[in-house]
């Protein structure tokens, strides 16, 4: 496949057009899926439909040339957290470099990671040896050249000795964390230097209730001692090879090779106006190997800056056309 995600010199339409005619010949499963909606070739990045999210749970999403000589069983793969005995979605890697120069190149859009020591603290997911969390997380600590970022010990409050180790480097702290998480320390941990940036990545519910996004923050800034903007997001997931971002809001802002819009979920191919809420469906270039083009289980609804708020998840009922599609001849 010759096409370049990072290509800035190829419009996001042309590149969608071109990685989904290579997905829907090369990808047996999103060449079913296409095939029992009737769609061959398409115009516009529009009329390119979404796959369910589901599909990784019930099926191996690969796109290879038919010639490959690529082995399931020799590639690294992305696998979601879950107990024991659940369904859970897997993420195949033909190439872990793209995935690293995907999460790299979007996080240097938003960030300075130069001039950050960058701390992780992810209680359950060290459980998972394939979390896409903590892979993203060791590339993002391994390229750090302070000595300085690292994981947090689980169970153990911020050492007000740590923080000073920090300040000492010259640099800002960015704390890395799923909401749960962080919620179980902040009340045992001192206040961070004034310039520190927390990233929640989700995981909303934590002392046994729901917290909407405004809450959380809140409560992460008066507990860390920060102002509100300085709590930001993180989107990402096991599906996807790319992340967007907010900034001290509500909001989400994509990297170029990432496009988001609200499909209605009783008929995905359709997408809603602005401001209306939906299931937010996904156009990933950077899964290249896999499908980059995904509904999620996420609600959603956009601007028309082309931002995005994420509203919490979808029942499940709205998803489960997809076994039906993917089986179907």
């Amino acid at each position: 496949m010759n096409v370049d995600p990072f290509d800035i010199e190829t419009t996001f339409e042309e590149k969608a057009i071109q990685v989904f005619e290579y997905q829907r010949e090369n990808n047996l499963v999103y060449q079913k899926f296409c095939k029992a909606l009737g769609i061959q070739d398409v115009q516009s990045v529009d009329e390119i439909p979404l796959l369910p999210i589901q599909a990784f749970k019930d099926a191996e999403i690969i796109t290879t040339p038919k010639n490959s000589e690529f082995r399931i069983q020799n590639s690294e793969f992305f696998q979601s957290s879950g107990t024991s005995g659940m369904q859970r979605s897997r993420h195949y890697l033909l190439d872990t470099e793209l995935y690293k120069k995907s999460l790299i190149k979007g996080m240097s859009r938003f960030y300075d990671l130069g001039n950050y020591v960058i701390w992780a603290y992810t209680p359950g997911y060290d459980q998972n040896p394939h979390s896409s969390l903590i892979s993203m997380l060791h590339a993002l600590i391994g390229r750090e050249s302070s000595g300085f970022s690292r994981f947090l010990e689980v169970g153990k409050p911020i050492q007000s000795s740590d923080i000073e180790k920090v300040k000492e480097s010259g640099k800002r702290l960015m704390l890395f964390g799923a909401a749960f998480g962080l919620m179980d320390i902040v009340a045992e941990s001192p206040a961070l230097p004034p310039s520190s940036i927390i990233i929640e990545t989700g995981g909303m519910k934590t002392y046994r209730r729901e917290m909407t996004r405004q809450e959380l923050h809140t409560a992460l800034a008066d507990g860390f001692g920060l102002p509100e903007q300085n709590i930001h997001s993180e989107y990402g997931m096991t599906e996807l090879l790319s992340q967007a971002y907010s900034l001290g809001n509500e909001w989400f802002e994509c990297v170029p090779w990432m496009s988001v819009s609200i499909r209605d979920p009783q008929n995905p191919m359709n997408e809603l106006e602005y401001g209306e809420d939906g299931l937010i469906g996904v156009i990933d270039l950077a899964n290249i190997n896999s499908c980059s083009f995904i509904l999620t289980g996420d609600r959603g609804k956009q601007s028309e800056d082309g931002r995005f708020q994420v509203l919490g998840r979808w029942h499940a009922q709205n998803l489960r056309g997809c076994n039906f599609l993917i089986d179907r001849d």
